[in-house]
This record gives structure tokens, sequence and C-alpha cells, in this order.
């Protein structure tokens, strides 16, 4: 079974845009492309977990969404870097549309994507990370067995001072790029114990 760094979308790999209803509004943190490169080749599956309720609320469809991650791969391929999969949550329990309408496991703080992906990905969550901007990122991983890391980009800078009770991170960093280094850091100093 293998390793994986599980990662939130908007506020995690690309700037936070509110609703992203438009390519143009796409945009990478400079160190996200050379941060997924450094996870590619320590070996991680690299996997995004994202909440996509613009698709419940009828902002976004879902090939649109599937758009948005074609672009992004591209984006990270020009920098020699890959997503190993994306797994979205299109629920909402008020969504607009009725067939998104409901309270689901796969939609964070719920574990049902990280879950989902290990299982047809081969992957330990035991030996792995969820790596977001908000405590729900923090809160999936834990309640599917990962470590969990905050950080302070998109909803990061203000939602570390609002920590839900009961809920603690592994590490609280600055970007993308600090949480790769204290990923491949964490894993070397457990290898040589």
């Amino acid at each position: 079974m293998r390793p994986a760094v599980f990662l939130g979308r908007d506020g995690t790999l690309i700037e936070e845009r509110g609703y992203l209803d438009r390519l143009d509004l796409l945009t990478l943190f400079p160190w996200t492309p050379d941060a997924i490169r450094l996870l590619n080749r320590a070996g991680f599956a690299v996997v995004v977990i994202t909440n996509q309720a613009a698709i419940g609320r009828g902002i976004i469809d879902e090939p649109f969404l599937f758009e948005v991650h074609a672009a992004l791969d591209a984006r990270l391929a020009a920098g020699n870097a890959r997503i190993d999969r994306y797994y979205f949550c299109p629920h909402h329990p008020e969504a607009a549309l009725e067939r998104y309408r409901q309270t689901c496991r796969c939609r964070k703080p719920g574990p049902g994507m990280i879950e989902q992906a290990c299982r047809e990905l081969g992957l330990d969550p035991r030996q792995s990370f969820m790596v977001g901007d908000r405590w729900l990122d923090v809160m999936a991983g834990q309640a599917a067995g990962t470590k969990g890391v905050l950080l302070r980009t998109g909803h990061g800078a203000h939602e570390e001072a609002q920590v839900p009770e009961g809920v603690r991170a592994d590490a609280i960093l600055n970007n993308l790029m600090e949480a790769a280094g204290w990923i491949l850091r964490t894993c070397s100093d457990s290898s040589t114990r």
C-alpha cells in the first residue's frame, strides 16, 4: 500500500476565488508545481480532495469542473508535476439542484473521498497526509486516519485562529512548499528510527 498526500484544491494549490466559474480565474500559487513535483519524486500518490458545492448550487456543472482540472493538469505538467487523481463532492444539504441535495459522507469534513481514493488506488491512510487551508481538510484527514496539515494560504490565515474543539493539526505551515518539505522530513525521520 502506497502513501499519499491528499490536497485541498482552492486555497491550497490555486488561489481562492470563491466559486471558480471561469477558467481565466484559475491561478496556481507559484510554488505549487515544484511542491507537487517533490512529492511525485518521493513516491507519494498526489490526490486532490475537493468539495464542489458549486455543482449542487447550479453555479457550474461537472463538465466545467473537468475542464478546470484538465487546465490545472496542463499547467502542472509544464512544471513536470502531476496529480494522480481528483475526487470531488458535488453535494450540499441545501443544494439548489435536488439530485445533489443531501448530507453525505464524501463532503469534507467527512472522510468519504479519502476512503474512496484509498480503496481505488491502494493507498495507506496511516502513511498519508491531508493538506488544506481549512479545518474541514484536517478533520477529513483525521477521520480517515491520515496526518493533517493546515496551510495559511487561502482561508488558512483566519482559520488558524478558530480551532474547532477536539481538532489538532499535525502541522500549521505557510504554504504547500513548506508542507512538502515538512512531509518529506517527517517521513525521513520516521524511516531512520
